[in-house]
């Protein structure tokens, strides 16, 4: 070995010096030399084979455990070490388990005997294995894929609410278009005088209050007259008026109070045409600005 050092640095200093060219070293392959050293290996061997007391060593060899379990059930017995199939993962886990506590039955009265605790006591702080910087790494990194799986999962939930909320607003549009289309139907039909109800005008803002009422009377005629009822029954009906501006037959042909002059609108003086004709007072009427402060003063 020491041999092979001093050669490779004396390779490494030529070759610092530019003394190596290509060419003058070939790689040979040469007969590996095997040795069998059996005093070393029985030195080796003796050193292994350390007379220490159990309490040092703490080794057990052992066979599975018996499931009590399945022996008082009347099942197969557990696998034992050359029926175990390695490729098998429950299988070789199951017996690596069984072993397990094998060895702690055995090795709890021993440790008890050589007066071993093995309860940890209430005040006992054991290092961490791993440093405080790296474990807050590790919350980190734990952190920010819990923030992860929660966006992602809210943005599932919006995206089921929006598909939700469409159909939602398509079942509204075409239930609307549903009602309009009947509505219209039946505004053509009682234009026509098809039918004298009026039903579809209160839609659904019908009360238990109408229905405990009982049917409405029928309108017997149809036609301009029944819709003429039914906008009295809505509005009202106003009244008779006074019918002071009708003409009457004497009222027509009484000429007692007619003026050419005012009917002509020609003037006393200078014959102009004009309101009032320029020769008498003239009754002007306020302007809109002047009116609206008479009637604030008012």
């Amino acid at each position: 070995m020491i041999e092979k050092l001093l050669k490779k640095k004396n390779l490494q200093e030529a070759f610092s010096k530019g003394l190596l060219k290509p060419g003058m070293n070939v790689l040979v392959d040469k007969p590996k030399k095997l040795v069998n050293n059996v005093e070393g290996m029985k030195q080796c061997l003796a050193g292994l084979r350390k007379d220490l007391p159990w309490v040092e060593r703490l080794d057990l060899t052992n066979p599975p455990a018996e499931d009590v379990i399945f022996k008082a059930e009347g099942k197969a017995p557990t696998a034992s070490k050359g029926d175990v199939n390695a490729d098998d993962d429950f299988q070789r886990e199951m017996f690596f388990y069984r072993q397990a506590q094998a060895t702690v039955l055995e090795a709890l009265p021993l440790l008890n005997k050589h007066g071993i605790s093995t309860k940890r006591p209430d005040d006992y702080f054991a290092e961490m294995a791993k440093s405080d910087q790296h474990m807050q790494k590790i919350r980190k990194k734990l952190i920010s894929k819990q923030l992860i799986l929660e966006k992602s999962e809210k943005a599932k939930k919006l995206r089921e609410q929006r598909k939700f909320g469409k159909k939602v607003q398509v079942e509204v549009i075409q239930k609307r278009q549903k009602e309009k289309k009947a509505m219209m139907t039946a505004v053509k039909k009682y234009q026509k005088g098809m039918t004298d109800k009026l039903d579809f005008l209160e839609g659904d803002k019908k009360t238990s209050k109408d229905s405990s009422q009982g049917p409405k009377k029928a309108v017997t005629k149809k036609g301009s007259n029944a819709k003429r009822k039914y906008k009295d029954q809505k509005f009202g009906f106003g009244g008779k008026k006074s019918g002071k501006k009708w003409n009457t037959k004497e009222s027509y042909n009484d000429v007692s109070g007619f003026r050419a002059k005012v009917a002509h609108a020609k003037s006393g003086k200078g014959g102009k045409k004009g309101k009032g004709g320029g020769g008498g007072k003239q009754n002007k009427r306020p302007g809109k600005s002047v009116r609206k402060k008479m009637k604030s003063r008012s």
